[in-house]
């Protein structure tokens, strides 16, 4: 045979991995300016990052993030601790955080607090500063005892539902603002019997809601007892129904999209159209919402946005870096076929 032989994996020596100096010479910059790159971007102007990107992705130099974290003392995680990952809700929430700490270097696990064992025992395995280096907690329904009895905890950081007493930043959404828009909404089509599906009374969201009928109105109307569920929509369409027909609301705020489809679908099994029979605004803003038989009006929050923002918050105080202790996102009416004018 003639020409070069094939290498010989057995023999042949392993390519040296990229060194942080090999980056910094590919790019042109010093190996404190790579340094920064990877560990403070935001002290380096977007132009010398692009730069240094390109000369990581060029010379394949890797991070090794375990050795990083270990000299930090860091684990690389942060942990966001949701009250029920079977609600749609709470995804886009999630992929809004997890871009934002992916970019940041951090992975993001989610638990669930309403799993087996109850919020406690969610607490006492994730507030470890072993198991990760920040929380976001989305369950208003801790209690700021719950908190003080798990000392050492890592930093935390509130989103979405909020902790009354406890002193920790939060990024929320104006739910008040929300359900005035959505009274206003049916006010505006001349409905004057307006009825509510609420949440859990103990719930913050609930009576942040609450508050927002109550201003659009100058006073709180009767309403349904439910709990952010189908089922529970499914049970105020149910007394909704028996109630003299004279006396039914023809405008119905529900406290969330999965209440209103709930709702909408026990009165369609009973004949009730809608809106003709009823109108109806959701809460949240769920994809699917758009696609039901009849599309819901419903009061959309900037869920992904929300995620981003409370995530960027966390790592800034991680690094030590100052936050703002309150952050209010404005909803947005919505409106599609569930609302129409008030018969007469």
């Amino acid at each position: 045979m003639t020409g070069d032989a094939p290498p010989d994996p057995l023999t042949e020596a392993p390519a040296v991995p990229a060194r942080l100096a090999d980056v910094a010479r590919h790019a042109g910059v010093s190996v404190a300016t790579v340094s920064r790159v990877l560990s403070r971007p935001e002290m380096v102007s977007a132009a010398t990052r692009d730069l240094v990107g390109a000369a990581i992705a060029a010379t394949g130099y890797r991070v090794n993030l375990a050795a990083r974290n270990l000299r930090k003392q860091r684990t690389g995680a942060v942990v966001a601790l949701v009250p029920n990952l079977g609600n749609p809700f709470f995804a886009k929430i999630l992929a809004g955080m997890g871009a934002e700490l992916g970019a940041a270097g951090y992975d993001l696990l989610v638990g669930d607090t309403m799993e087996e064992g109850g919020r406690h025992r969610a607490l006492a395995r994730f507030l470890d500063p072993s198991r990760a280096d920040g929380i976001i907690l989305l369950d208003g329904q801790v209690t700021a005892a719950d908190l003080a009895a798990l000392p050492g905890a890592p930093p935390v950081i509130m989103a979405c539902e909020w902790i009354e007493g406890a002193d920790l930043p939060r990024v929320v959404l104006d739910n008040a603002r929300g359900t005035e828009l959505a009274v206003r909404h049916l006010t505006g089509l001349g409905h004057r019997r307006i009825g509510w599906i609420g949440g859990p009374e103990d719930n913050v969201l609930h009576r942040a809601r609450l508050d927002g009928i109550a201003r659009a109105l100058g006073g709180l109307p009767p309403g349904y007892a439910g709990d952010f569920s189908l089922a529970a929509g499914a049970a105020a369409a149910r007394r909704w129904l028996a109630e003299p027909a004279a006396a039914r609301p023809t405008g119905i705020v529900a406290f969330s999209d999965e209440m209103a489809a709930g709702f909408m679908g026990e009165l369609a099994r009973a004949g009730v159209a809608v809106p003709a029979g009823v109108s109806i605004v959701g809460f949240d803003g769920i994809d699917w919402a758009a696609h039901l038989p009849t599309p819901l009006t419903t009061i959309h929050q900037p869920k992904r946005e929300l995620g981003r923002r409370a995530a960027r918050f966390l790592v800034d105080r991680i690094a030590g870096r100052p936050i703002p202790k309150l952050t209010v996102l404005e909803p947005e009416l919505v409106v599609r076929g569930s609302t129409g004018p008030a018969a007469g």
